[in-house]
């Protein structure tokens, strides 16, 4: 890189009043293969550099895409002397004159047949590999590279037959390269002098130039390797001295991830030379480090542009990047191994490094990344997989003796690595960085294997498992805001509640996207006949899509398919009453998968199963989340939680639990038989499916217990004291029967009701818990002024009395029945974790 600072001119200097003299634009573009594919694309290329205001414009061109590759296949198809390749050259040919006869039309005559002799030429070639048996490296070069010549020239012809001041620029005629141990490197003395010479006699405001082509020292035709026309055109945007480097390609600049992995991905406006060479080494889709090397040495911005969209800005790639961030972007590089050298004898031991470093750069491998703790037990190194059991064996080799006398415990290789990489300037010098990138893969369940960050701050590295890549990188994308916090949602239960809970997510999906950066994406539903699955998370039309589904219901398969799409966090939201469902949790949180439910089996449920579902999420760090269990859409589990986790002691819970209940006893006055108030309430969907549920105080019993719990208390429901409204023989009878039954329930209740009425009492069926974990639930008379006598319709109420609220019990009251209360209440759970994970909630 010195003959390049030496060789090219000096910067202008400042004039008598200091101020730069004015420079002609100059502008160097390179377009790649996909936007010369054929004609229609070379003449977009040209309506692009036409519509340019610009003194010189410099174009350098790849070929057409798939040319190089099918070069190379006739190369050696040639060489196996296989009948087929002067087929292919036919058809190699044929595709560049039907281009040439599509642009050029009437005009087309001189480059047909300069393209006859062209190919007459590399047929003679083919010939001769094809006596040869064998691609010499020379040949097949020749060959790989001609590809850019027959594209520069089809465009520079096009361009003059617009009537464009247009030459075409061989690179074989001025570029002079070598290849080293660490590229390919620019003659710049030679290169340059045979430039000027050739511009001398070609001064044409639009050159286009031939990439990916050069000579050697000898004189040989070689090519400039990978990536080689994006470094062309850095080459030459350095010899023509151009103020900017466009590179055109079929992406609106550089991404912050790669968006087949991250469709969220979205387009950086500004990046750093620094912040792009680290993104490039880890396989982003950016511009090769050795690309921007002539950019770098001359402070040239290199712009990212989408040639099928030419008005958007693209990425702008300079000394200085902007200050979005701290993260800019997020990149993967796969295929990777870890090898780990590990002894209590390398402690202390100057040296040990270097004799590592040694035996992989003579056995030639590569080393992706690099950790050692302080404590300098063990170092580790990541390489290509490829080259994972050469590591190991050269390692073995250099410390054969530490192992055979235990200084040195292993050499132990891990395979099936990849390396997240975390990338912005803005890194440096910003607390918590780090902090956020490790949470952020924590809450996905990702375990890191190595760790590496420079002191520059800019680049964090992690070794993670390559079967977690994909779920870690869009974790930690999600992690730093650069796209939605994503969460793969699957309903069990498409009931009265579930349904309104799943119209309620397809309502606010879109205002979540945009205002809390959160991304719900629906991918299953399962009732107990039948699921549907879903790819892309569509919350709409699900009544629909699960009638037409043809699958039965298989929870097996229903979490598989949750948790098949790499999404960094699963939640499964359970709104059936089943108790075969609620089973499966701790399974589910052990897994890492978070649970929201309204199913009170689980709380209420045996007590070795609900240790087992504390366990599960204590271990995990899977979010167990039940507010609706209780009070539907009211903070009653919250509250509760809230008061014993800042030291408030619990003397007593008191309540109305049911807001079927509530509503039955808010409107029995003895004027219309119980039982219709019954249908009533079960028509509105205020009861369960069987209201003796309701009835039977089962499912206020439940409740309890889970408050109980909740407290402290080793509750089960067989100790709550229950007192049920159903008569005894109505309890054992099926559903349909107890419904057709229901007038049985009107005398006892009637009598119930005139006594409490002749006390100037009210009948309200309530729920206690004391300090000692005394439970009842039952229907009991209240004076007229008491708290529980004057709720409004399904107003559920709860009165918790503590130390610090012993005089004036805490109230928490409010609608306790109804899908849509329910609903809301499973939703804000949801929401919960979401903001747990990350969303802005």
């Amino acid at each position: 890189m010195k003959s390049l600072a030496v060789t090219l001119a000096d910067p202008p200097k400042p004039g008598a009043a200091g101020v730069l003299p004015a420079q002609p634009l100059t502008i160097a573009h390179k377009f790649g293969g996909t936007s010369v594919l054929n004609a229609e694309r070379y003449r977009h290329v040209a309506s692009l550099l036409v519509a340019r205001e610009e003194a010189v414009q410099a174009t350098v061109v790849s070929a057409m895409k798939g040319v190089t590759d099918d070069l190379i296949g006739l190369a050696m198809a040639a060489a196996a002397n296989t009948t087929s390749w002067r087929e292919r050259l036919a058809q190699l040919r044929e595709r560049h004159v039907v281009a040439a006869n599509a642009l050029l039309g009437e005009k087309a005559a001189a480059t047909l047949e300069w393209f006859e002799a062209r190919f007459t030429e590399l047929g003679e070639v083919l010939h001769a590999l094809s006596v040869l048996g064998t691609p010499p490296r020379e040949a097949l070069e020749l060959v790989q590279g001609l590809g850019e010549v027959y594209s520069a020239r089809l465009l520079a012809d096009y361009l003059a037959a617009q009537g464009e001041d247009v030459a075409m620029l061989d690179a074989r005629d001025v570029l002079v390269v070598r290849h080293g141990d660490l590229g390919v490197d620019v003659d710049w003395s030679e290169s340059g002098a045979k430039f000027a010479a050739w511009r001398e006699a070609h001064p044409a405001r639009r050159v286009v130039i031939t990439g990916f082509v050069a000579r050697d020292d000898s004189g040989r035709v070689t090519i400039l390797g990978r990536n080689g026309s994006d470094y062309s055109g850095a080459i030459f945007a350095a010899l023509f001295h151009a103020q900017e480097l466009h590179i055109w390609t079929d992406v609106d600049g550089v991404l912050s991830a790669d968006p087949r992995l991250v469709p969220e991905a979205v387009p950086l406006a500004a990046l750093s030379y620094h912040e792009a060479c680290e993104l490039a080494y880890f396989g982003a889709k950016v511009v090769h480090p050795q690309t921007m090397t002539p950019a770098i040495t001359r402070g040239t911005p290199i712009l990212i542009r989408n040639t099928f969209r030419p008005d958007h800005p693209g990425t702008r790639i300079a000394a200085v990047g902007d200050d979005a961030g701290p993260v800019k972007g997020l990149t993967l590089c796969p295929d990777l191994a870890l090898v780990n050298l590990e002894g209590a004898g390398m402690i202390g031991v100057p040296g040990t490094a270097e004799r590592v470093f040694a035996a992989l750069r003579d056995a030639r491998v590569s080393v992706v990344m690099i950790s050692q703790g302080s404590s300098e037990h063990s170092i580790c190194c990541v390489v290509r997989e490829s080259e994972a059991q050469v590591a190991r064996v050269a390692l073995e080799h250099a410390f054969v003796r530490e192992l055979a006398n235990g200084q040195v415990q292993s050499v132990q290789l891990t395979r099936r690595i990849s390396v997240l990489a975390a990338v912005g300037d803005g890194m440096a010098g910003t607390p918590g960085v780090a902090a956020r990138l490790f949470e952020t893969l924590g809450r996905a369940r990702v375990n890191i294997r190595a760790i590496a960050q420079g002191a520059s701050e800019r680049n964090i590295s992690v070794a993670i498992a390559s079967d977690d890549a994909d779920k870690a990188l869009r974790a930690a994308h999600a992690g730093f805001w650069l796209s939605p916090q994503t969460l793969s949602v699957g309903v069990i239960g498409p009931g009265k509640v579930g349904a309104a809970l799943l119209d309620q997510i397809h309502a606010a999906v879109g205002r979540l996207k945009q205002t809390a950066n959160l991304d719900l994406r629906l991918r299953a539903v399962a009732s107990r006949q039948k699921m549907w699955l879903d790819e892309f998370g569509e919350t709409g039309n699900w009544q629909q899509r699960l009638a037409d589904s043809p699958t039965p219901t298989d929870l097996d398969a229903f979490v598989r398919h949750l948790q098949s799409a790499h999404l960094p966090h699963t939640v499964i939201i359970d709104c059936s009453a089943s108790n075969s469902v609620a089973e499966r949790y701790p399974e589910w949180l052990a897994a890492g998968i978070h649970v929201i439910t309204p199913n009170k089996q689980a709380g209420a449920g045996p007590l070795e199963r609900y240790r087992a579902i504390r366990a599960a999420c204590h271990s995990s760090g899977a979010r167990f989340r039940y507010e609706a269990t209780v009070g539907a859409g009211l903070p009653v589990v919250t509250t509760l939680r809230d008061l014993l986790d800042t030291g408030d002691e619990l003397v007593a819970i008191e309540g109305i639990f049911s807001g079927t209940l509530a509503w039955l006893f808010n409107r029995y006055d003895g004027s219309k038989p119980f039982s219709a108030l019954v249908r009533e309430a079960h028509a509105m969907g205020y009861t369960e499916p069987d209201p003796r549920d309701d009835l039977s105080g089962t499912d206020v019993a439940r409740k309890l217990v889970i408050l109980a719990r909740e407290a402290g208390n080793a509750l089960s429901l067989n100790e709550v004291q229950v007192q049920s409204l159903v008569p005894e023989g109505l309890r054992s009878a099926a559903a349909d029967a107890f419904m057709a039954r229901l007038e049985e329930l009107d005398a006892p209740m009637a009598a119930r009701h005139a006594t409490a009425t002749r006390a100037g009492n009210v009948l309200r069926y309530v729920a206690r818990l004391d300090k000692d974990g005394k439970a009842s639930v039952g229907l009991v008379e209240l004076p007229g002024d008491h708290a529980f006598a004057h709720l409004r319709l399904t107003d559920n109420i709860v009165l918790f009395s503590t130390r610090r609220y012993c005089e004036n019990p805490l109230v928490v009251q409010g609608p306790g029945a109804g899908p849509e209360v329910t609903a809301a209440g499973v939703f804000a759970d949801l929401l919960r974790v979401a903001a747990a994970l990350g969303a802005r909630v």
